[in-house]
């Protein structure tokens, strides 16, 4: 199965896509690192985990390749690079750094430009020609006016080291000769999900909030704390209240982005994935206003020496929030043609008053994502399983063994599921390797808790089989060697009935 190469998979924008491609029956690979809590695996489990408690059903598992976007050639190994040149096709490149001020690590433009860079060069060496590309709507920079989707660098002036770092990194992109015509994805301000809330990032739009936030507990109830705080969001950045922004729903993002990559006739264009409808600045701090004051209301502060002046109150969030200046100005038109022309039955819902409080109040009841939620670890890892039953390398020793070697396909959706390529030699199972070929002949799909069932408690393959728990794609061995093949792959033999 031909696959496409992921970045940025664990960010809020890629965990939506790793839902929604497949929804669309797209293959991923994602290229992830590891985390101080979780390796790179267990945070793409975490994720999907997520995902499957709230949708009620499993989900394929992406190849999870460990490496680091910063590195040259993403940090993966020989092995690794050859995989995806084997098994990738195109490259969805969505990882970026959201740094307003360049940082001592070289921020945004270690990840923004250098990252995009090393995406590149391993995107030509593989010899993947198709490449789709996130970027933002806001390299216009200070443009006023209409802005075209069919424009990149036209001279502007630009707000900040991020706008810098993602023009440079776009131009990376579309003058790469190597590759088709890239398909580029410019969204607005991405907030949280528009039915739910749902959000795991909480910069941007989110970042007054959650300043105002870091001092709500401290301003007495009767302080008129969200008003305080409307005056000086407007007062800080010298806004007049009426400018406009474009903040779009990452749900709706993402499902722009999948529909579009699933159809080939859609690719290689622009996109500026914006609302029909801009948020001025005075609606969006009335509905902060709202949401601290409401929280102040319920959870008063007594007089007991605690209350934070209105001075510190002012400068403790001019501090907080100087970096945002620029972040907040009014935005000029952006043009639409791509966009509504491409999927006219998926518009971007409208982000209204209510949309922005169930935003403000998922930030707060989340307390801003602190602490992290845990890891979510799978009750069984067919990744474990499979090695532990698997006793060689895909290289096969002589000619005499290599002819005697069949590979068929299996797919373990669920918690601690993935697909795989089954090595098999004289009916023996000697390897698994990640992802599953296109030229596979037949490929077994289960999910991870009938897989468990089969290792651990004794159910029959027959049984599987008979009631649907297990589908052959492809074609068909019979019965009895069927059942071989899955004892082999469980290490569980049954007596036939």
């Amino acid at each position: 199965m031909s696959h496409l190469l992921l970045t940025g998979a664990t960010g809020l924008l890629g965990g939506y896509l790793l839902r929604d491609c497949a929804r669309h029956n797209l293959e991923l690979a994602v290229v992830v690192r590891s985390s101080k809590r979780e390796s790179a695996r267990q945070r793409i489990e975490s994720i999907l985990a997520g995902w499957e408690n709230q949708l009620g059903y499993s989900l394929p598992r992406p190849v999870v390749l460990e490496g680091d976007l910063t590195k040259p050639g993403l940090g993966l190994d020989t092995s690794q690079r050859t995989w995806i040149r084997d098994h990738c096709s195109g490259v969805i490149h969505n990882a970026a750094s959201l740094t307003f001020v360049k940082t001592k690590d070289g921020e945004p433009f270690r990840s923004n430009v250098e990252g995009t860079r090393h995406v590149l060069e391993l995107t030509r060496d593989a010899g993947i020609r198709k490449f789709h590309h996130v970027s933002t709507a806001y390299i216009c920079g200070l443009r006023t006016g209409r802005v075209l989707e069919t424009e990149l660098n036209v001279g502007q002036q630009l707000g900040n080291v991020y706008e810098e770092s993602k023009i440079e990194s776009e131009a990376m992109v579309m003058e790469a000769d190597y590759l088709d015509r890239p398909t580029v994805f410019r969204p607005g301000i991405i907030i949280g999900d528009s039915e739910t809330g749902f959000t795991s990032t909480f910069h941007g739009f989110y970042s007054p909030l959650r300043v105002a936030f870091a001092l709500v507990d401290r301003i007495a109830a009767g302080d008129e704390a969200g008003a305080q705080y409307g005056l000086q969001l407007l007062s800080l950045f010298q806004l007049q209240g009426d400018e406009q922004k474009n903040f779009v729903p990452v749900d709706w993002v993402s499902a722009f982005m999948a529909a579009a990559l699933a159809n080939p006739e859609l690719h290689g264009q622009v996109y500026h994935l914006t609302p029909a409808n801009a948020v001025t600045i005075t609606e969006m701090t009335s509905v902060m206003m709202e949401v601290v004051d409401t929280h102040v209301q319920a959870h008063p502060v007594e007089a007991n020496g605690r209350s934070i002046s209105r001075s510190s109150f002012e400068q403790f969030f001019r501090d907080q929030l100087a970096v945002y200046k620029s972040y907040w100005r009014n935005d000029p038109v952006f043009d639409r043609t791509n966009t509504m022309a491409a999927l006219p039955d998926l518009p971007c819902p409208i982000v209204d008053r209510d949309m922005l409080i169930r935003m403000c109040h998922f930030a707060v009841k989340a307390r801003f994502g602190s602490p992290a939620p845990a890891p979510i670890i799978p009750k069984f890892d067919v990744h474990a399983h499979l090695a532990s039953r698997t006793t060689a390398t895909r290289e096969l020793n002589n000619s005499a063994e290599a002819s005697t070697a069949s590979h068929i396909g299996l797919r373990v959706t669920g918690a601690g599921g993935g697909d795989w390529e089954l090595e098999l030699r004289r009916d023996r199972l000697v390897a698994a390797h990640p992802g599953v070929m296109d030229d596979t002949d037949t490929l077994l799909y289960l999910n991870s808790h009938t897989f468990q069932n089969l290792v651990e408690n004794g159910t029959s393959p027959e049984q599987c089989l008979r009631t649907g728990q297990i589908l052959i794609e492809g074609k068909s061995p019979c019965l009895q060697e069927t059942i071989s093949l899955i004892e082999q792959v469980t290490g569980k033999s049954h007596q036939r009935a």
